[in-house]
């Protein structure tokens, strides 16, 4: 099972995110726990300048907007 985490303060474009990580992960017949974290304090700590960001099994990977689904999938393959 894939740890996903989502920055944000819990915007529209942040739930919309974490909507396409499950997609993603349904797609691709994967199993991820999705994590909202909305603490401002910890989104910078874990280096996310703009948010959205998205981490994957601890690595930043998207920070900044919404996501390409071809993307999103191909990060959540690796």
């Amino acid at each position: 099972m894939k740890s996903v985490k989502v920055y944000g303060p819990g915007c529209k474009r942040c739930e919309t995110t974490a909507e396409m990580v499950r997609e993603a992960a349904a797609k691709l017949g994967l199993e991820v726990e999705v994590e909202k974290v909305t603490d401002p304090k910890s989104i910078a700590m874990a280096g996310v300048m703009s948010t959205p960001g998205i981490s994957i099994d601890g690595k930043l990977v998207h920070a900044g907007g919404l996501p390409e689904a071809g993307k999103l999938e191909g990060w959540l393959a690796s």
